[in-house]
């Protein structure tokens, strides 16, 4: 029998930033903060992006994760935090890669 709770914190982005950090890699913390609608990950949803564009977690999924990375990159170099919002109708979300419509609000801050 596994232990769950180690498995969980295994899986835990914030525990993964404690570890990229403490092996001195600039870290950046995404965090749903607000949901409008359909959306895949709810608020306290974190992704965690190193400054090599590694990644842990999940604040959405399809395109806007990749943004995410990418937003997050240019914080771990400025160290502004930056308030990001994602938005789509249900009618093209499918086309954009989303599974569903809606709004969501991710909040980008360096670690450290």
């Amino acid at each position: 029998m596994h232990d769950s709770t180690y498995l969980d914190e295994a899986r835990d982005p914030l525990i993964i930033a404690e570890d990229w950090m403490k092996n001195g890699k600039d870290v950046a913390l995404a965090t749903v903060v607000e949901t409008w609608g359909s959306a895949p990950r709810q608020a306290g949803s974190h992704l965690v992006i190193d400054a090599d564009g590694n990644f842990h977690g999940s604040v959405s999924g399809g395109c806007v994760e990749g943004a995410v990375v990418a937003e997050a990159l240019d914080v771990i170099g400025s160290g502004k935090a930056r308030m990001l919002e994602f938005g789509v109708a249900d009618e093209t979300a499918w086309q954009v890669g989303l599974s569903c419509g809606g709004r969501i609000k991710v909040y980008v801050e360096r670690l450290g």
